[in-house]
């Protein structure tokens, strides 16, 4: 009984302090379940601190179950196929690390491998050994060739991947790597798979190479799918994401795969008469149908835009800060971030902008708990040809504790000094870069 009740004690002092430092609904010092007053005076106004069981209701919760002798607790059963016991009969339960028998499943060791973890090779098969190549002759290459083994991996790399890595993306993809920025290739194969599907496979090649560097995390393959004019039905969308992704799959395996695009419904909130326009005006962006990719397992990776927050919705008298928050609100709702990762697209930081523009922006879509990341433009260019450029230096690099969770889109074809100068200077703001190609 004590001990089970020191347990129950545990799990709803846990319940109480879930909330602290963790992003949440609290932004008004009137919300009875704010606990901000227990933070410091100098913590960042994005952190804010929500109580999801207060004090007195993680005693309730540790009383339920603690109450006449634990009867609760010792009633409560596990979920239907989530736990196996096994210690009951005919359970079968995989081994722990290295419990497997050589060359099993189970084993860490290569299947094959030999007592000292030294796999054996078929005849003729080229094998690798501690990074020392084995020869055509079945000698494993020595330090004392190391030359030779280094000289054989050059001649047979791709030729198309060290042809990439000679343009301006793959030259940045590598001042990425010195600064330890994240990559992301961002590109356009909405108008190549429209071209057809010669020039189609040769753009997803030509993107496959730049990619398969190991500093590459993901490829964006397409921004404002569904709002631009390039598709006019809910097929061609789908068709044309369906063939991106397995073609892509197969390009660059293992590389994450991003869209960017808009849902205007979401910023209306609960307001039914601008709901209804927005579909009316983009057919295509209503939210069931940008969730369909992502329950397919198309993409794994959402970028959201912004820039229609600040000004399109002003028929329904919604400002930019209701729409933004609006928006992220039902993004929470809508769980999308467990179909894959969202992430906030921001335009609007270019040219001279406010600490508080700087502090919101940034920081809503995560301190809302419904984008992962937010992804800044360093440089928009105008209708008219004048280019707008980030100046808010100084107000980002205050921004350290989501550091990592900030993305700049950056065009290497247009640097503003130079390539490694530029990603330098980013560097020390963000921690991850999409690097526009085309």
């Amino acid at each position: 009984m004590r001990l089970t009740l020191r347990r129950a004690l545990a799990v709803g002092a846990a319940l109480a302090l879930v909330g602290i430092m963790t992003p949440g609904a609290a932004y008004s010092q009137d919300d009875p379940r704010s606990c901000n007053d227990l933070m410091g005076a100098d913590t960042p106004a994005y952190i804010v601190c929500h109580w999801l069981a207060k004090p007195e209701e993680a005693l309730g919760v540790a009383l339920f179950w603690g109450s006449d002798d634990a009867a609760h607790l010792r009633e409560a059963s596990p979920v239907d196929g989530k736990f196996i016991d096994c210690s009951a009969a005919g359970s079968v339960c995989p081994e722990p690390l290295g419990g497997g028998a050589e060359g099993d499943e189970n084993s860490p060791l290569p299947e094959g491998a030999g007592e000292d973890g030294t796999p054996e090779c078929e005849a003729g098969q080229q094998c690798s050994v501690d990074g020392h190549g084995e020869g055509g002759d079945g000698t494993v290459s020595g330090p004392e060739q190391t030359g030779a083994a280094t000289s054989t991996a050059t001649s047979t790399q791709d030729p198309a991947v060290a042809a990439a890595a000679l343009t301006p993306a793959g030259q940045a993809i590598t001042a990425a790597k010195a600064r330890q920025l994240r990559v992301w290739i961002d590109t356009e194969l909405a108008d190549d798979w429209k071209a057809g599907t010669e020039t189609f496979t040769a753009a997803v090649k030509r993107i496959g190479a730049l990619a398969a560097r190991p500093e590459v995390t993901g490829i964006r393959f397409t921004s404002q799918l569904g709002y631009n004019s390039t598709f006019k039905t809910d097929a061609e969308v789908t068709a044309f994401v369906t063939a991106a992704s397995d073609a892509l799959r197969q390009a660059a395996p293992g590389k994450r795969l991003g869209v960017h695009t808009v849902v205007p419904e979401l910023a209306c909130g609960a307001n039914d008469t601008c709901k209804a326009e927005m579909r009316k005006r983009y057919p295509l962006l209503a939210p069931e149908k940008i969730e369909s990719p992502l329950i397919a397992g198309r993409v794994d990776q959402l970028s959201l835009d912004t820039g229609l927050l600040y000004g399109g919705y002003d028929t329904w008298k919604i400002d930019a800060e209701q729409a933004h928050r609006n928006q992220w609100i039902q993004v929470r709702a809508r769980s999308w971030d467990v179909l894959a990762q969202i992430a906030a697209e921001e335009t609007g930081l270019v040219g001279q902008v406010t600490d508080e523009q700087i502090a919101s922006r940034l920081s809503v879509p995560v301190k809302d708990n419904a984008a992962q990341q937010v992804n800044v433009w360093t440089r928009v260019q105008d209708a008219q040809g004048a280019v707008n450029r980030l100046t808010a230096w100084d107000q980002l690099k205050k921004l350290t504790p989501i550091q990592r969770r900030l993305a700049a889109v950056y065009d290497p074809a247009n640097p503003e000094v130079d390539v490694t100068t530029d990603l330098k200077k980013l560097s020390e703001a963000f921690g991850q870069i999409y690097l526009a190609t085309t």
